[in-house]
């Protein structure tokens, strides 16, 4: 199965990357599309006037002349639109890539082509887009202007579009008796469509249109994977085409979705395995609340964990040197040996090693949490926060909110590398440090999550048998808000009904509830296990799904995440960063696990967005074009 699937891919990748060669060489290969001979009388048609309505109103620039900063507000990227506030965007353009004319309120502006912004000119700066939602709550376009937190994008030359997107459920709006429907695969949809719409108005804005790049955090974060992994994938065409997504420019040339680059931190991803990959990592190693011993739910833990191992080893993943990544069973029949293993292992082992290495002492360690908002961009998100954080019942205990998108809680000081490993060794030597060698060892898998990782959700904590998670809530389909999805968990209450049903706790509707809601097809009939694969970025990455390499995949990425943090596995970034490194066509992949930081934009120094601005700048060189007109 493997080698056949990967060589495929050789082809398959390599055309989808073809994007990121270039601008000028991106407008080349269209205009080479058509056969040289062939009668244009055979060319399919096109309305070339069928988006016309999204035509960007050059006039109709405001300026914030204390910032040099030109923005629109509220403009539709699409011609149906569910809902308005949701299906726009807005956009932030540094001065002086702009040559602009006053009238009235407003400002009439051209591209300036001459001009540079740090590094970059309008002929190769990058649209970034934020997904400013944590749990995938719908995110409203800005209604008003505030420039705060915008400088360092700005001053660095990137353009700033803040896109609205409909979240993980359906509802109503206070202006419409209408439902507004949300959930899978809404979110990308929608964010696919503003993308669309910033390359049918290209020639309007400072950018290159291929370097559109997107960053979230948390399921925000998954997001932005499956955005960067799933470009032009048929799965989203019916969602598309019902709201009037963009499908051609003016001239008649197809429009793509797929992006130049997808930054995350710490993202909730791929739920089809997120419950069984829980319980391999941590919840095997509990024995409290649904775990405890004489639980159905106990017995549903050893199985999703088994299952996990199993799924694993039909991945095909592979380490750099091109070798298999699998899990073997120990005696009591877990899946806690193998290559697999021992590369979860060495990652943790190595993120503890840069730590203890770089550390400076005293060393004082804050935990963190994130929350709702982490970007700039829409100051209505900031002023609830604040309102939240400032209300009877906020916050409570030692713990201090911040509108910044970060909650903490009380410090720990650490005098010395020894003092740190002494608390973490308290009562149980399992984690050892070499200076000489830089290297740190950990016992086992157990012992790390037992001090560092425990598990708090329960089993079945994404796909929760009342229905009741934010993920539920995704897959719900109209009034029916909240469905279950994880057909892993299905098969199992199928096929272990009986043990399950002598144990405590456990009650029949279970299986029929999983069986039914599995079942279900939306309005546009849509399956189930279509719409998972839909906001599952492994499954056009990975040869065991059948999406493999029918996908434009981003060529850049840059994956952070809190090796403290108790939301989800470790192994969903993990498998997409592996899956990426062997992607033909996907030129970098950061992948950052940082030792001592929790559910939150981890980053082993510095400032998380300025890292961010840091590492966009980089993969925007100088434009093809720029080099050819140099070089001449």
């Amino acid at each position: 199965m493997n080698a056949t699937r990967r060589n495929f891919l050789t082809l398959a990748g390599g055309l989808g990357a073809l994007g990121a060669l270039g601008c000028a060489a991106a407008r080349q290969s269209q205009s080479q599309d058509q056969p040289q001979g062939q009668p244009q009388d055979d060319v399919p048609s096109v309305d070339l006037k069928e988006f016309e309505s999204l035509r960007l109103d050059t006039a109709a620039w405001r300026y914030d002349s204390d910032n040099d900063c030109y923005y629109q507000l509220g403009l539709t990227y699409c011609t149906k639109p569910g809902n308005d506030s949701y299906e726009s965007l807005a956009i932030f353009v540094p001065g002086a890539y702009f040559d602009a004319t006053k009238k009235g309120d407003t400002y009439s502006c051209a591209v300036r082509k001459d001009a540079t912004v740090g590094s970059l000119s309008p002929a190769c700066a990058p649209a970034v887009l934020p997904i400013n939602s944590l749990r995938l709550n719908a995110q409203s376009s800005p209604e008003s202007y505030s420039f705060e937190g915008l400088s360092r994008y700005l001053s660095a030359g990137l353009v700033y579009v803040y896109a609205g997107f409909r979240g993980r459920s359906s509802g109503y709006t206070s202006t419409s008796k209408d439902m507004v429907l949300g959930g899978a695969p809404w979110p990308a949809v929608d964010l696919k469509a503003a993308i669309r719409y910033l390359r049918y108005n290209a020639a309007s804005l400072p950018i290159d249109p291929e370097r559109v790049m997107v960053f979230g955090y948390g399921a925000g974060g998954g997001l932005s994977a499956v955005l960067g992994a799933m470009g032009d994938s048929d799965l989203y065409a019916p969602y598309l085409d019902a709201i009037g997504a963009a499908t051609h420019d003016a001239e008649g040339e197809p429009l793509s979705d797929g992006i130049y680059g997808s930054a995350s931190w710490c993202p909730i991803t791929s739920l089809d395995t997120q419950d069984s990959a829980y319980e391999w990592m941590m919840g095997q190693f509990a024995d409290a609340d649904t775990r405890a011993d004489g639980s159905w739910t106990k017995l549903l833990s050893t199985d999703l964990a088994n299952a996990y191992g199993d799924y694993i080893n039909a991945m095909d993943l592979r380490d750099k040197d091109d070798e298999a990544l699998t899990l073997g069973a120990v005696s009591d029949g877990a899946y806690l040996d193998g290559s697999y293993y021992d590369y979860v292992m060495g990652t943790i082992e190595a993120a503890a090693a840069d730590f203890l290495r770089s550390a400076s002492w005293p060393y004082t360690h804050t935990p963190a949490q994130m929350a709702d908002p982490c970007f700039p961009g829409d100051p209505n998100l900031k002023r609830e926060a604040e309102q939240e954080v400032g209300s009877p019942g906020g916050s409570s205990g030692a713990a201090t909110a911040s509108p910044s998108g970060v909650s903490s809680v009380s410090s720990t000081v650490y005098d010395s590398t020894t003092a740190y490993l002494s608390s973490l060794n308290e009562g149980n030597r399992w984690m050892t440090y070499s200076a000489s060698r830089g290297r740190v060892r950990i016992a086992s898998l157990w012992d790390f999550v037992a001090h560092c990782r425990p598990a708090t959700r329960p089993v079945c904590g994404f796909d929760m048998l009342d229905r009741s998670s934010p993920c539920n809530q995704l897959f719900g389909i109209g009034k029916e808000s909240t469905l279950h999805f994880d057909a892993m968990v299905g098969g199992l209450l199928s096929a272990h009904h009986d043990s399950y049903a002598a144990a405590e706790g456990y009650e029949a509707r279970y299986a029929d509830d999983w069986d039914g809601d599995l079942a279900k097809k939306d309005a546009f009939d849509v399956s189930m296990t279509e719409r998972v694969n839909a906001m599952n970025p492994l499954y056009t990455l990975s040869g065991r799904y059948d999406g493999y390499g029918k996908a434009k995949v981003a060529p850049h990425w840059r994956i952070n995440s809190g090796l403290f943090q108790t939301e989800m596995a470790i192994t969903a970034e993990l498998n997409l960063a592996l899956a990426l490194d062997h992607y033909q066509g996907v030129s970098d992949v950061s992948y950052t696990p940082v030792w001592g930081r929790g559910f939150e934009l981890a980053e082993r120094d510095g400032d998380a967005q300025d890292k961010l601005v840091e590492w966009v700048v980089a993969r925007c060189p100088q434009a093809v074009s720029e080099v050819d007109s140099s070089a001449g």
